[in-house]
């Protein structure tokens, strides 16, 4: 990574070690100069973002609720054409000291003891992303857009629908039933 990357990115480090124990807020705007920092291509233009970072600083522990809550332009998955989508999502996370960095359980993530901030960016960009609907359809579509898209998509199997047998397992079966 660039240096310059690296400055930039040190805009969403969090110094905890200075703060007394208790709540903390900061506040951050971002958009499409944010996302330039990672090395993904985004399925959205033009974010404009606020993200709200309440940070709860115990004694052995940190807890992290970020909040981003905007607004994307998708392009339309049937027209093309694009739109403006709200962004509204929460992630809590739970920051515990330790050997070395751990983010291997889902919402628990292991800093070095020795660190004194803790950079917030991966999870503001997560939390977007995971905000960002799989079918992207505009809410412009007429209504013969949308039947023609519902003749094409995949249909769920109706729940009473008897799964069919597979003549293979039926033998499998068949032996562990004798025993």
């Amino acid at each position: 990574m660039h240096t310059h990357f690296m400055d930039k990115l040190r805009n969403y480090d969090i110094s905890f070690s200075g703060l007394k124990t208790g709540k903390h807020e900061f506040k951050f705007e971002i958009d499409k100069e944010f996302f330039q920092l990672f090395d993904t291509d985004q399925e959205f233009t033009n974010p404009k973002i606020t993200v709200d970072v309440l940070l709860n600083k115990h004694t052995t522990f940190l807890e992290f609720e970020i909040k981003v809550n905007g607004t994307v332009d998708l392009a339309c998955d049937i027209s093309s054409e694009i739109f403006s989508h709200p962004i509204e999502n929460q992630i809590d996370i739970l920051v515990k000291f330790g050997e070395e960095y751990d983010d291997s359980e889902e919402d628990v993530i292991t800093i070095p003891a020795s660190d004194h901030d803790f950079n917030v960016a991966q999870l503001i960009y997560e939390n977007v992303a995971l905000a960002v609907p799989m079918k992207k359809i505009s809410p412009d579509l007429s209504e013969e857009d949308l039947k023609i898209l519902e003749k094409f998509s995949p249909k769920e199997p109706e729940e009473n629908e008897e799964p069919k047998s597979d003549p293979r397992w039926d033998a499998l079966k068949n032996l562990k039933n004798k025993n």
